[in-house]
């Protein structure tokens, strides 16, 4: 496993430099996984973006560097650290130094004048890629496929400058630091793999689920949802529609499913504040909806560009009044389409609105995905009890009632323009008709139906999953993307470490998670907020005693496995001494 990086200011192209050597390593048959720093600010400022190549999964970032290239001296200062003997390719153009500290091997090409020779100094990424792929010895035939491809549309001269680039860049390495061309991957395991974002899985599992509307406004880190189903959904007959605000979005969003549609919004933070009072809505009326936040750094404005996982309460508990809502928390790209996928059925099935809870590293980062994982075939589509216009007929005079009492506390529903249907949906308490009623009786009886429906989804899903030895001494607890952390700081630590996360946390599932941590002599609560909202929520529910520790980090960067292993390690040598 080798990690790669490349540095400079954003708005150069750093971005694409990353997802070439991802794409083209994926294609080859490796595993990859992309991490990229970047700014709030379209132009200006340091940006990098990792890659790490594998002959097996990765689903997180390392501490670890073993190539930096350096497009500004600032790439130097910010990550040099990160090597330890690795090499440190910069561009002579801004006379990189090494920091005397540095545990590295300088090599210097002339990134900005190869490309200036070739035309244009936009070639200097297409340089820095060709001598990447010599620095970690892989062939330069599929690098040049692969420009090939994406810039034949362009033109011939476009196409014929940036093979030139990726060639004169390889040479270049091969010719002067052949000495110093030690790393070398091992052999690539063939696969049909993708590389993906957790937000493309999200749009995926979305048109697998049925869903053909997403009214959104952009807001960074959810937009790419939105864009993602811009460009898929005129192939299934869907449509994107950009709204004023996130009001209008959720509103929208409600009336598209008050009339039958399978529609959704994607947002983070503050769209979701914004939403809360339609949400609250959405779940007095029982009227299907799916939300998507993708969190990031808050409150408020917060850091937009940042990683974090504290808006969990507010998903859980954000509008007024008792309203119970179903909130979804995938742990992986492929849980994402999954779990994109049933939120529909969900929300249709028990009328009720649906929220995803991701994060913006498992919404943004790519990855390596089995093209097998992400099937539409796998994510059947249900549909809810809805009266035909033919059961409506057959009503006769008896007036149908929309909010009727069952054993479930789900209710027939009709769409609007159906003869003998009904179509008053309000905000205010109502009756088994939909007429406002502010009866005592009717009250407790209606609040008790919507709180106590959703009970039924313990059945279908797994809502806390486990992966492990039956008898653990520690048990490491996560959501979102801390999972594939989590994964890989356990192959990192003894045997006797399992990993849990959560599936579901509304409802939440008390049950599965007391039966599955109920044999851990110790458990680790991973999660990226400073109020420890997961533990929070466990301890609510009755799961709390002298076996819980948190681990908690709110300064806007994912968590390395190496600092999960360190966190870890004093847990399990007390535990083994006593």
């Amino acid at each position: 496993m080798l990690a790669w990086k490349i540095g400079g200011d954003q708005g150069e192209g750093i971005d694409s430099t990353g997802d070439v050597l991802a794409r083209v390593a994926n294609h080859m048959g490796y595993y990859v996984y992309g991490y990229k720093h970047f700014s709030s600010r379209i132009k200006g400022g340091h940006t990098n973006y990792k890659v790490r190549i594998a002959t097996t999964r990765v689903e997180a970032t390392t501490r670890h560097t073993d190539i930096l290239v350096a497009l500004n001296q600032e790439t130097i200062h910010r990550n040099f650290h990160e090597l330890e003997n690795g090499l440190l390719l910069a561009d002579s153009a801004f006379k990189p130094v090494l920091p005397e500290s540095a545990s590295a091997h300088l090599l210097t090409l002339p990134l900005t004048e190869m490309a200036k020779s070739i035309g244009s100094v936009m070639m200097r990424n297409m340089v820095a890629v060709g001598a990447s792929a010599a620095l970690l010895q892989m062939p330069v035939a599929p690098f040049i496929d692969y420009v090939t491809a994406k810039f034949e549309k362009k033109g011939e001269a476009i196409v014929a400058a940036n093979r030139k680039a990726v060639e004169i860049g390889y040479q270049r390495i091969v010719d002067e630091y052949a000495a110093l061309l030690t790393f070398k991957l091992e052999e690539p395991v063939p696969g049909d793999r993708l590389v993906i974002s957790g937000s493309d899985a999200i749009a995926l599992g979305a048109i697998a689920g049925g869903c053909r509307l997403l009214c959104g406004y952009p807001i960074t880190p959810a937009t790419e949802i939105m864009e993602s189903l811009a460009k898929w959904f005129p192939l299934v007959g869907g449509a994107v529609v950009q709204m004023e605000d996130e009001l209008g979005s959720i509103t929208a969003v409600i009336g598209a499913g008050f009339a039958g549609a399978r529609a959704m919004t994607s947002t983070s933070g503050p769209g979701i504040s914004l939403m809360q009072e339609a949400i609250g809505l959405a779940s007095v009326t029982e009227i299907p909806a799916v939300i998507v936040d993708t969190q990031r750094g808050g409150p408020s404005t917060g850091m937009p560009t940042k990683q974090e996982q504290s808006d969990l309460l507010a998903l859980l508990n954000g509008g007024h009044g008792d309203t119970l809502r179903v909130v979804l928390t995938p742990g992986s790209v492929e849980e994402s389409f999954e779990d994109a996928a049933e939120a529909f059925n969900l929300a249709e099935q028990f009328q009720t609105p649906v929220l995803i809870a991701t994060d913006l590293s498992l919404s943004l980062w790519q990855q390596s995905v089995e093209r097998s994982r992400l099937k539409a075939s796998a994510q059947p589509i249900r549909h809810s009890a809805t009266f035909s216009q033919e059961d409506l007929l057959a009503l006769g005079e008896s007036a149908f009632q929309r909010y009727r009492l069952t054993d479930n506390g789900v209710s027939p529903r009709s769409l609007p323009g159906e003869i003998n249907g009904q179509y008053l949906a309000t905000g205010v308490e109502h009756g088994p008709s939909g007429k406002v009623s502010e009866d005592p009786v009717n009250r407790i009886q209606m609040m008790d139906k919507r709180l106590s429906k959703l009970e039924g989804i313990h059945q279908m899903r797994d809502g806390f999953k486990y992966e492990g030895p039956m008898e653990p001494v520690l048990i490491l607890v996560g959501i979102g993307s801390t999972v594939g952390i989590l994964r890989e700081a356990a192959t990192h630590l003894p045997a006797k470490v399992g990993v849990a996360w959560f599936r579901t946390l509304s409802p939440f599932p008390t049950e599965r998670v007391q039966s599955v941590l109920a044999p851990a002599r110790h458990i680790l609560v991973v999660e990226q907020n400073a109020l420890g909202q997961i533990r929070q929520l466990m301890t609510i529910h009755g799961i709390a005693d002298s076996r819980f520790d948190s681990y908690l980090k709110y300064d806007g960067v994912p968590f390395l496995p190496e600092e999960v292993v360190d966190r870890a390690t004093p847990l399990l040598n007390t535990l083994e001494v006593h």
